[in-house]
């Protein structure tokens, strides 16, 4: 993978991940540098297990020709992601109570439209789900179980190795799943 450094024996290892149970529905391996080009790939290995309707994506996933052709490819699916980085906290003009803002025409920029989405009060309480999903997610694997580099080399080892990471934390997962369900 080509890095600032020169070119390094590095990956770039994807999740998807499902709101309602935090289990990892799509995982996959790349040597890109960059995820612009990743959302259609991570998109097709979800849905060899789901048919989301909503997508929840950062920044660096966000390319117009991707989330389009995602959009087209997919019919009914929307893909929500945030365009500009906000700062941590909330300002009481956040707390206020207020409308939604129009929508923008349908010539406007895309960057204008994707903003809206997540401008409008349930676009940003989807897109809120990103943070408790795949964050903790992610924080689980490296922290609990201890998953920081790849072992193995090669794509298609490593590839391996993260589909055993990805099912551990899944059988980590439903066990909890199941625990709690015995104590409800």
């Amino acid at each position: 993978m080509p890095t600032k450094d020169g070119f390094q024996q590095a990956y770039n290892a994807q999740a998807g991940v499902e709101t309602d149970s935090r289990l990892i529905v799509g995982q996959r391996v790349s040597q890109a540098t960059n995820d612009k080009q990743e959302l259609l790939p991570n998109l097709a290995a979800v849905q060899a297990h789901v048919q989301p309707a909503v997508v929840l994506i950062d920044s660096g996933f966000v390319s117009e020709t991707a989330v389009t052709a995602a959009e087209a490819q997919v019919t009914g699916l929307t893909v929500l992601a945030a365009m500009q980085r906000e700062p941590h906290g909330r300002t009481v003009a956040q707390l206020e109570r207020r409308d939604d803002p129009p929508a923008p025409p349908p010539d406007a920029p895309f960057a204008e439209r994707m903003r809206h989405r997540t401008a409008t009060a349930a676009g940003r309480a989807c897109y809120k789900l990103r943070q408790q999903t795949v964050e903790p997610t992610v924080g689980i694997i490296k922290e609990a179980m201890g998953f920081r580099r790849f072992l193995l080399r090669g794509l298609a080892k490593v590839s391996l190795e993260w589909n055993l990471v990805c099912l551990a934390y899944n059988l980590k997962r439903l066990h909890r799943l199941g625990a709690q369900l015995q104590t409800a």
